[in-house]
């Protein structure tokens, strides 16, 4: 066999980390292993976003690779390393956070701009490199957004199926999300979920284009197709899944042990026949929309979050392409339930918050609250109203 590779020289301390606060993340040996593996797959810049493979703007632990690989842990940036440098993009609202987070290896670019992203790799990159990215973590829009940037300047924009980050992360990576995915009970529900397939069906029928297949990505539509829940992540009450609606089946892409009795017995109860959901391993999706799409059919997507990897599998003949899917805009419309749901909820909110005031107006002259007491507060007289399934973000608490 070879023999192996000398070891490197041990890692000095940079001078700049001597005086790093303390909230940022020394992460030369990180950045050392993801250049390794960068090498190794012959990658002159890797791209590292802050979401998941459904295009999530909040993400579970196990997605937050930019997070992992850079300290900054906001919920919207865009890193890039090469060989020599690390960069991180994100936005005005995180710029005071960005700074504490990141260590010295890293540069901020306080923009979000692809173009800026883009001329920043063209200067980093000599022509003939190959720059990379994970398809799945990317969608159809902003892969076509880089293609646009680095087109015809002699770079290549080189797809790996293999998450570099993760490669790197290994067994440090969180795991798989375990819990119970539940059904939502029929009280908050504004329909059966085989009332709002038929009503997508129909859809699909009226369709100029008349689409064999709707592909959902985003997880919360299939979390209202099927009045699923679960908590994959913070605050959020979905969970990782995919979904082919054709006209006469139904597959659902799930970790299937995770579904609880009486969520299976609902997806099932209409078996055989066209309102029966098949469920399939979740891992499955891309090869079955592959099969499935190399048969006379259209599939109807949202590009807003469908990844370039999945879209990739099905020619461009056969996709009917819109912004939202069917899905996503028939969520958006409430019916006269939700509506009344909807409103009630913000009156047992509203009347926690009066609580609220009415607590702080008492307490905050005896010197007794801070912003962090103050936010735990208001979080338990929420969780005290009757349904509270818990905030659906950090609460966001500052005085002054």
């Amino acid at each position: 066999p070879p023999s192996p590779p000398a070891a490197p020289p041990p890692a000095r301390v940079p001078l700049c980390h001597q005086y790093l606060p303390p909230t940022a993340t020394n992460t030369t040996v990180r950045l050392a292993a993801l250049r390794d593996t960068m090498r190794a797959h012959g990658v002159r810049a890797y791209i590292v976003p802050s979401t998941d493979a459904h295009m999530s703007e909040y993400i579970a632990e196990r997605d937050s690779r930019l997070g992992w690989l850079s300290g900054f842990t906001g919920s919207a940036g865009t890193g890039v390393v090469t060989q020599d440098k690390a960069a991180l993009w994100t936005d005005s609202r995180y710029w005071t956070q960005a700074e504490r987070q990141l260590d010295c290896n890293w540069e901020l670019q306080r923009t979000t701009w692809i173009e800026s992203i883009g001329l920043w790799i063209l200067e980093a990159v000599p022509v003939g490199g190959n720059i990379s990215l994970d398809p799945f973590l990317f969608s159809i829009d902003t892969w076509n957004s880089y293609s646009r940037a680095l087109h015809g300047s002699g770079r290549t924009l080189l797809p790996i199926e293999t998450n570099l980050v993760d490669q790197v992360w290994g067994d440090q990576r969180p795991p798989p999300a375990s819990s119970e995915i539940y059904i939502l009970p029929a009280a908050f529900t504004g329909s059966s979920w085989q009332e709002k397939v038929a009503g997508i069906r129909q859809q699909m029928e009226q369709h100029v284009r008349r689409p064999t297949a709707v592909l959902l990505s985003g997880l919360e539509e299939t979390a209202w197709l099927f009045n699923l829940r679960g908590d994959d992540i913070p605050y959020n009450p979905v969970f990782y899944s995919y979904t082919l609606l054709t006209k006469t089946t139904i597959s659902l892409f799930v970790d299937e042990v995770r579904l609880s009795a009486a969520a299976r017995q609902s997806l099932r109860a209409g078996c055989p026949g066209p309102l029966c959901v098949e469920l399939q391993q979740y891992g499955q999706a891309r090869a079955h929309l592959r099969r499935y799409a190399q048969g006379n059919v259209t599939v109807w997507l949202g590009t807003e979050f469908t990844t370039y990897g999945l879209y990739g599998v099905i020619p461009q003949e056969k996709l009917l392409e819109d912004s939202y899917s069917p899905v996503m805009l028939a969520k958006a419309v409430k019916n006269a339930k939700e509506q009344d749901l909807l409103r009630a909820a913000h009156v047992r909110d509203a009347v926690a918050v009066i609580q609220y005031l009415l607590w702080l107006e008492k307490t905050v002259p005896q010197g007794q609250v801070d912003e962090f007491s103050g936010a735990q507060h208001i979080d338990a007289l929420r969780q005290a109203q009757e349904h509270s399934r818990g905030p659906s973000f950090q609460s966001i608490s500052a005085s002054g």
